[in-house]
């Protein structure tokens, strides 16, 4: 990370002068250098190898309470005039915002030089298309090794590398970057009616964090095979086992409903929740943008803003909303460091790194406690009503007898309330953090289930 004299930091710092100079009360600027490269494989041979480079520009001006947001790619002194002269011009021509408005400075995140270096971002590995395809290659075919694997969609190996850097006329400069690595691949078992597909998927900001092709290739293809010769179950109520694999998008919905966006709008099932029991009160849920190396981490969020550590669900409790300025003033309150931006818009709140702490039983006592019931691993369809919590999605899994899998289920519809949900689940002793938000495989008490 650095602050004052990357060639990005100079640049935003032009583009605010520029702007400014053309009449702006104040503006900021956003500059993100990308470069990605990805190879994909299928049964052993090169399918796709793809690079992209990228330097774009983002400015914010704001004229009073109106504010206006103007985007490119072009860096140099005519671009960046024309860049100037038209966010300038669209600011005196917006309707006014009485929200709108950069980060004060109180907020401002004054050690994020210090901070972005502990927290590990950037692997200083570069990887090559051929070290890509190799690792594609022989995860596909440690997958295709399997007996049962009759076809494959493919394996693909990425690794990319981002840097962005904010500037604002209240004084604030400084930049950031990170890398990801990825590694997945798809698979078929079976022939005609009876086919079936599934896959795996890992990716780190390091190389050395990496599943090994081994263990993302086997993985593949044990699900894949695991899903052979489905049944159907008859429509009714059951416990409801969400595997890791899908309860991080429990999580998500979550999220979702405490952005200070939707409650500002009105249009959260959560809006009149702060500060009351919305799950039970063994469960604790965490948002921490300082994790090393995770994939939500930063130093500073998209306004600027030093993000602290929030623990937004306490003992069952609701205590916090995801905020961004715009949304905390709306709310009567301050920011917490949870905007987040791309190159041609405004910020909104969303989440860092979003997880929820693992409880107190192993994986398969739970199961043993469910005794029967439906395993879910894999969600279909978006069928979640954000405004009412009403929850109904396309499902596939394992039916559970006994306290044991039984056999896969695929074809079934799971439906209830987030508020029901919530308010009965009981986490795994299983979290593993794969993802910018995470869960511990989740038992819920009952759903609907819909099936024959």
């Amino acid at each position: 990370m650095t602050r004052t004299s990357s060639a990005n930091i100079r640049l935003a710092n032009k583009l605010i002068e520029m702007v400014m100079a053309q009449g702006a009360d104040a503006a900021d600027t956003l500059v993100s250098e990308s470069i990605s490269l990805g190879v994909s494989c299928r049964m052993g041979v090169l399918e796709d190898s793809e690079r992209a480079e990228s330097r774009d520009v983002g400015v914010r001006a704001i004229i009073g309470q109106s504010q206006a947001f103007v985007s490119g790619s072009t860096t140099d002194e005519a671009g960046l005039t024309r860049l100037s002269e038209r966010v300038v011009d669209m600011a005196r021509a917006a309707l006014p915002d009485p929200y709108c408005g950069l980060a004060p400075k109180t907020l401002l995140a004054q050690d994020s030089l210090t901070l972005g270096a502990t927290l590990d971002l950037a692997d200083p590995h570069e990887a090559s298309a051929k070290d890509l395809l190799a690792a594609a290659i022989e995860t596909e075919d440690t997958a295709r090794a399997h007996k049962d694997i009759t076809n494959s969609e493919g394996a693909h190996a990425s690794w990319g590398k981002s840097t962005t850097a904010l500037v604002s006329s209240e004084g604030f400069a400084a930049e950031e970057s990170g890398t990801s690595f990825s590694l997945s691949c798809a698979v078929l078992a079976g022939q005609g009616q009876n086919m079936q597909r599934d896959y795996a998927i890992h990716r780190t900001r390091y190389l050395a964090d990496l599943e090994t092709p081994s263990i993302i290739g086997n993985r593949a293809a044990q699900r894949t095979i695991e899903r052979m010769n489905p049944r159907k179950v008859k429509s009714q109520k059951a416990p409801v086992f969400f595997s890791t694999r899908v309860s991080s998008s429990l999580l998500g919905h979550l999220a979702g409903a405490i952005s200070g966006a939707a409650v500002a709008r009105g249009t959260s099932f959560l809006r009149d929740a702060l500060d009351t029991q919305i799950m039970p009160d063994h469960i604790q849920i965490i948002d921490d943008p300082h994790r090393v190396r995770g994939l939500g981490s930063s130093a500073f969020d998209g306004e600027g803003v030093a993000p602290a550590c929030l623990q937004p669900v306490q003992d069952g409790r609701l205590t916090t909303w995801f905020l961004d300025c715009s949304t905390a003033r709306q709310l009567d309150t301050k920011s917490n460091g949870r905007a987040a931006r791309g190159i041609g818009g405004p910020p909104s709140p969303a989440p860092t790194n979003l997880y929820m702490q693992e409880g107190t039983r192993p994986h398969d006592a739970l199961l043993a406690d469910m005794d029967e019931g439906f395993y879910v691993t894999e969600l279909i369809g978006m069928g979640v009503n954000g405004v009412t919590g009403d929850y109904s999605r396309g499902a596939s899994g394992f039916w559970v007898e006994g306290g044991k899998l039984a056999f896969p289920v695929s074809e079934i519809t799971i439906a209830s309330n987030l508020k029901e949900m919530f308010m009965n689940m009981t986490p795994a002793q299983d979290l593993q953090f794969r993802g910018g938000v995470n869960a511990p495989s989740l038992l819920i008490e009952s759903m609907t289930l819909a099936g024959l």
